[in-house]
Formats: C-alpha cells, structure tokens, sequence
C-alpha cells in the first residue's frame, strides 16, 4: 500500500515541478517578452547601444552637479573575470535606534551643506532616509525641486531649466490616483549631462 501512495505522489510531485516550476516560469516569461520587452528586460536606459542604467534601481550621485537621490544601500565588488558587481539589500536599522538617528543627522548637516540656497526650510524625508529595498531610483518631487538652486548654480543652467528637466522625469500617479508623483534621478542627472 505504501509503495503505491509514494509512488502516486511522487509522479504528481514530478508533474507539478514540470507544470509549475518550468512551464508556468516559460509561459510568464515569454508574455512579458512579448507584451512589455522593455520593463522584462530590466528597464535599461541606453545612450549610443552603451547601457548607463536602468529606470529601476538607484545610483548614488554625491558630487555639486548633479542631483542627489535617496541612500543606496549597495555594496560593489569585483568579480573573478574583473567586472564590477553590485549587490543591494535593505537596512536592518530600526527608526527607533539610536544609530539610525545618528545616521539620518549627518545626512541632513551633509544635504544643508551641499545645498544652503534651498528654499524649504526642512529637508525632505527620502533624502535622509533609505527606501525599503535600499535600491530606490526616485524621489519626491519636494526633494527634486530642494537641489534647483545648486543644481542651477553648479551646471550653469537656470534655475527654470533645471525644473524643466525634473518636470520632464516626473511620473505622476498611477491611474491617477494610487501612490505619490515621483521624479527619476538617473534620467534628471542624464539630461543635466546632456547625454539623454
């Protein structure tokens, strides 16, 4: 008796691998291709066949001429071959910590310093603060418009230039109503670049 259940489940075990893991994976996977190749492969933004980056994970811009995006919990290293990898994972910090005050301080003195012309009085939460998988490539539209005047001063553009390019990065809400408008940091750094 036992022989016949094990092997009975045994060969529903083997066939729900095959239908589950294998065909439902190819069946997904080639309607994605088919129906939205752009997002299925990563969402790259590519300048002259060269990918610079994708629409879908942050890059960390620190220096006066570009804008400033949300922290990056990303850790780069060097493959076997010699090519840079990059792994990113959340923050383990709890809010209440004390280390995470600590954190979110200096980052608050470090944006004030880089941009003492802003015009708002606080400094924008998801610019001292992670996202929840640490990767976020957007901000706020409050934290686009707090680097204008640097960005102005540091690219030489005016400062109605600079709103121009953020308006032109900006994804508003989805349907309209669900979620918050949101500004890509990596495509405003491009076109401040001139490259995008």
């Amino acid at each position: 008796m036992f022989k016949g259940v094990a092997s009975r489940a045994l060969g529903v075990f083997a066939l729900f691998t095959v239908v589950c893991g294998l065909g439902y994976t190819l069946v997904v996977t080639g309607i994605a291709q088919v129906a939205f190749p752009y997002q299925a492969n990563g969402s790259l933004i590519k300048v002259d066949d060269k990918i610079v980056g994708s629409e879908l994970i942050g890059q960390s811009f620190e220096d006066e001429d570009h804008m400033w995006g949300r922290i990056q919990n990303v850790t780069i290293v060097e493959g076997e071959d010699g090519g840079l990898m990059a792994y990113g994972a959340p923050s383990n910090l709890s809010p209440a910590s004390e280390e995470y005050r600590q954190l979110v301080d200096e980052r608050v003195e470090k944006i004030r310093a880089a941009n003492p012309d802003a015009d708002m009085d606080a400094v924008p939460v998801d610019l001292v603060t992670c996202s929840g998988s640490g990767l976020d490539p957007e901000i706020s539209p409050d934290a686009a418009e707090y680097q204008v005047p640097r960005l102005a001063k540091a690219t030489g553009k005016s400062e109605g230039e600079v709103r121009d390019i953020i308006a032109q990065c900006t994804k508003g809400r989805f349907l309209g109503v669900f979620g918050e408008p949101t500004v890509n940091v990596l495509k405003v750094n491009l076109m401040l670049d001139g490259v995008l």
